[in-house]
């Protein structure tokens, strides 16, 4: 296990931003890592965990405590069950369940990160979410001072949530488990309209699943949401505000707004979101109020390739990130009366 004292954090994040910390520990096994975990807890040393850092944002000052990098490896596949250890790359176990001929999480290509994240985050994208696949998650309960295995009921995915996120000081995700299908060498059904649209299939259908990747990676890399350290528009968290959740009285105020401003005619997307609420799009709010791709004039920027990623131009500090941030969210409620919720971790900072 390594140890280091006073070490940046900023080039442990995809943003690329964020002071020291007082002291950063490299954990390559789950025994490390609990040991690691257990250590902190004892001294009372605030913990920071960090994965691939790709949802993260770190204050300028850094953290004064101890972080804590998960570098476990462990893929291991079995017919079609699948067992990661947390701090795998996810990007590159999605490639390898697709070369394997598996299906149901190929359309989660190139999403950085690792795969302990997965479950904290709910995470999806083009219609899929790690939930539809996950049967346990292994991890460190901190209250107990045991390692537990939780089911995917236990687990309690939403959109963009789980157990984990309601509880951040609780968990360590140690491995992940998930029951994929094998479909002959096809993907899972296609639901996403932009991923259906590309591949010139009708939703519900069945597409060879390593072209359904491929697919998904050329629609990402069109938004800037594949890791490229050349490319500054990938210097993100990718999409850095959720789409927002409303009830029924809510999207009708929201209409209504929406129509005086931009004319009766304009509908803006929709989405059903349970009984009584309706989703939008934050992407087309942050349009819509002013704020375009490229929009800004400093080190922190809108992408120029989707209006969702706020970035770092090369020079950037993470206040220039937030004063962005607080710019759009003021811009987008004074529009249209919806406030955006960052996506993102904060750690020693706020929006």
């Amino acid at each position: 296990m390594q140890e280091l004292h006073d070490a940046p954090l900023a080039p442990l994040t995809t943003f690329r931003l964020g002071g020291p910390a007082a002291r950063l520990v490299t954990a390559t096994t789950d025994a490390e890592v609990v040991d690691a975990v257990r250590a902190a807890d004892s001294a009372g040393t605030p913990l920071l965990v960090i994965g691939g850092g790709s949802n993260l944002v770190i204050g300028d000052k850094g953290f004064d405590g101890t972080a804590l990098r998960i570098a476990t490896t462990g893929f291991r596949l079995d017919g079609t069950r699948l067992e990661l250890a947390a701090g795998e790359n996810w990007s590159d176990a999605v490639a390898r369940t697709v070369d394997a001929g598996l299906a149901g999480i190929e359309c989660l290509a190139g999403i950085p990160g690792s795969a302990g994240a997965t479950p904290i985050q709910n995470v999806g994208a083009y219609g899929q979410e790690v939930c539809d696949t996950i049967t346990e998650v292994v991890a460190y309960d901190r209250t107990t001072g045991e390692t537990v295995t939780l089911s995917a009921a236990e687990c309690d995915f939403r959109y963009r949530n789980s157990t984990f996120k309601d509880q951040p000081d609780r968990y360590v995700v140690l491995r992940v488990r998930f029951a994929l299908e094998d479909a002959g060498g096809l993907s899972a059904p296609i639901k996403y309209p932009e991923t259906a649209r590309a591949l010139g299939v009708e939703a519900g259908d069945r597409v060879p699943a390593a072209v359904a990747r491929e697919t998904v990676l050329r629609l990402r890399a069109g938004k800037g949401m594949v890791l490229d350290p050349a490319d500054h528009d990938t210097w993100s968290a990718g999409s850095f505000f959720h789409n927002p959740i409303l009830t029924d009285e809510a999207y009708a105020a929201f209409l209504a707004r929406v129509q005086d401003r931009l004319g009766a005619d304009t509908n803006p997307p929709a989405y059903p979101a349970g009984e009584g609420r309706t989703k939008t799009s934050a992407a087309w709010l942050i349009d819509k109020a002013g704020f375009t791709k490229g929009y800004g004039t400093g080190p922190a920027r809108i992408s120029t390739k989707h209006t969702l990623a706020l970035t770092n131009r090369g020079e950037a500090t993470t206040e220039d990130l937030l004063a962005l941030a607080r710019e759009v969210v003021a811009g987008v409620h004074e529009a249209f009366g919806v406030t955006l919720v960052n996506e993102p971790v904060t750690v020693g900072v706020s929006i």
